[in-house]
């Protein structure tokens, strides 16, 4: 049977369901200087396999590391390279800053702005609320609020997050990445009228779409996989997104490994091809050299089930 991917309660405007792609910031170099060029094929990759959307400027983008130049300009090249939606990250959790951060973004992206992403920057829902509501009257912009304590170091209730969540007309999604997702989600799918979207690579992705998720916004090497499972699960239910999804767990498994996770996903993307260099900025981790051969093998089986799509003709 098909499954809704309609957030409950759905009378407010809400952020499409489906796939948000994370992009990671490809840089070059012994200086690591942003590479543009390898970030435009990036995007038209995401838009050609089928991406609801984008979400630039994110943790795994590594947008805290870059100037507001740097910043300025990736977003530039996105724009152009890209007919997707948007979703910019906003880095900081003060207030001013953050609607410096938001009027930068709208001056570039304009229109095809969908929203920004903040994260909730206090337990209090008061404060948050504050915060939130200050960067909409500033700038009017729509907020996907992110739940994700091991970035901005702020533990907040789900039933807080919520209360917030109901507070602000402008909320349109909530991107839900404090573990268990799938019980927060589920809890959220049921007090709010907005999408909710898992993360974390899409490491809990089909109990996160059983709890409630409208899909992932999130980053991962084959996000092939990701967009045939969601599509699966709004079709089909879950055993077609089980199915679509199995081959590549490992490999999901493999990328969301503590401290390394992104320089793993960054060499796994120039293994395929889709960046030319995966470096990463301190304070992310170099990749290990030691899991270069396991990382071969979970490539391989994920670059086989990629064939065997193509083969039978899904994407």
């Amino acid at each position: 049977m098909p499954q809704s991917s309609a957030p409950k309660n759905a009378s407010r405007n809400s952020l499409p369901a489906g796939v948000w792609g994370v992009v990671a910031t490809p840089f070059q170099g012994s200086t690591l200087d942003v590479d543009l060029d390898s970030l435009a094929e990036l995007v038209e990759h995401y838009e050609s396999i089928g991406a609801t959307g984008l979400t630039v400027l994110g943790v795994f983008g590594e947008a805290a590391a870059l100037t507001p130049q740097e910043r300025r300009d990736l977003l530039e090249t996105v724009v152009e390279s890209t007919a997707l939606p948007l979703v910019v990250g906003v880095t900081v959790l003060a207030t001013r800053p953050a609607i410096e951060e938001v009027m930068a973004a709208q001056a570039v992206a304009g229109p095809r702005l969908a929203a920004v992403m903040v994260q909730a920057n206090s337990a209090r829902a008061e404060a948050v609320i504050a915060h939130l509501d200050a960067i909409h009257r500033a700038t009017g912009a729509k907020v996907v609020l992110q739940d994700y304590p091991l970035a901005s170091g702020v533990s907040i209730s789900t039933a807080t997050l919520a209360s917030v969540v109901n507070a602000c007309a402008y909320v349109i999604a909530v991107k839900a990445e404090a573990p268990p997702t799938s019980v927060a989600i589920a809890d959220l799918s049921a007090a709010v009228g907005v999408s909710i979207f898992g993360g974390l690579g899409g490491l809990g992705l089909l109990d996160e779409l059983m709890a409630g998720a409208s899909g992932a916004m999130t980053g991962f090497s084959y996000p092939e996989a990701l967009i045939a499972c969601v599509r699966a699960w709004q079709d089909s239910g879950y055993e077609a997104a089980e199915r679509e999804l199995q081959p590549y767990l490992p490999l999901i498994n493999f990328e969301q490994q503590a401290k390394v996770a992104l320089a793993i996903r960054k060499e796994c993307l120039r293994e395929r091809g889709l960046i030319k260099d995966s470096g990463v900025r301190a304070p992310a981790a170099l990749f290990p050299e030691a899991l270069r051969g396991s990382m071969a093998v979970h490539l391989k089986e994920a670059a086989s089930a990629l064939d065997a799509r193509a083969t039978a003709g899904s994407f």
